[in-house]
């Protein structure tokens, strides 16, 4: 899969167009065009060229091309790229379980948070080359956030509090996420696996690492090196990393229960 490294951003295109095709409220389907058209089909076709060729091959022109179509038939429903792109990160975000976690402990709650979206970002990548600071306003991303909120409501945090967790969790995801699929597109870009390039390397390594001059690094390096037998293991840093989140949310919510 092809990968840009060039970031896209959220909420480029017309606010009104693209809130319209993000609630639907007004169809436009239903002007002259296409019968065999609809904004759900399109995004889809956009969503499946991003998984397969990476976010830098969209444009309303592959689309057209996934779809089989011409590219001016687009334009009927979808007004443009910038709009294309909110729709299709609001239809992933639909895609998250959401479970009943009723009387579960809030960590069980969070750590089902950062699971769903770490799948998320796996599932489909170019998700992590879109900046969200201007977040899409949509039916599934409110529904998901809302979601994600009612993992810390009632444990002592102010409403402030709470959006500040689920910010600090799915940043730790996205961050974690990026190094499992950056380790995935050297595999593929290379031929080499992480273990096979650990091995050929760690013979220049161990001398290079001399312990008298940097004797914390060469320990430190070998020790995880010899258990993870790579340079980084990304499943492990995503559970490590996890639970050290976790942690440090419990002694924010411990000292609230205290005042």
């Amino acid at each position: 899969m092809a990968q840009s490294g060039s970031t896209r951003y959220s909420g480029t295109g017309d606010p009104a167009r693209s809130l319209a095709l993000l609630w639907r409220t007004a169809e436009r389907s239903a002007r002259k065009g296409r019968t065999d058209l609809s904004v759900d089909g399109i995004v889809r076709a956009a969503i499946e060229v991003a998984d397969s060729e990476g976010i830098g091959a969209l444009s309303m022109r592959r689309v057209a091309e996934q779809l089989g179509v011409g590219t001016m038939s687009l334009y009927t429903h979808v007004p443009g790229k910038g709009e294309l792109l909110d729709v299709m990160q609001d239809t992933v975000f639909g895609e998250t379980a959401r479970p009943d976690l009723t009387g579960q402990p809030w960590r069980a709650r969070l750590e089902q948070v950062a699971r769903e979206n770490h799948a998320l970002y796996l599932r489909h990548p170019w998700l992590l080359q879109i900046a969200t600071n201007r977040p899409v306003l949509g039916p599934n991303m409110i529904a998901k956030y809302d979601y994600e909120l009612r993992a810390v409501d009632g444990i002592g945090l102010t409403q402030v509090e709470m959006d500040s967790v689920i910010t600090l969790v799915v940043g730790f995801v996205h961050g974690a996420a990026r190094v499992s699929v950056d380790s995935a597109q050297a595999e593929r870009d290379t031929g080499m696996t992480d273990e096979r390039w650990w091995q050929a390397h760690q013979p220049f390594l161990a001398r290079m690492s001399d312990p008298d001059t940097y004797p914390v690094a060469a320990a430190v390096g070998a020790a995880a090196g010899a258990e993870h037998n790579s340079a980084i293991n990304p499943d492990h840093a995503f559970e490590f990393g996890l639970q050290r989140v976790l942690d440090g949310i419990e002694v924010l919510v411990q000292r609230r229960a205290t005042e």
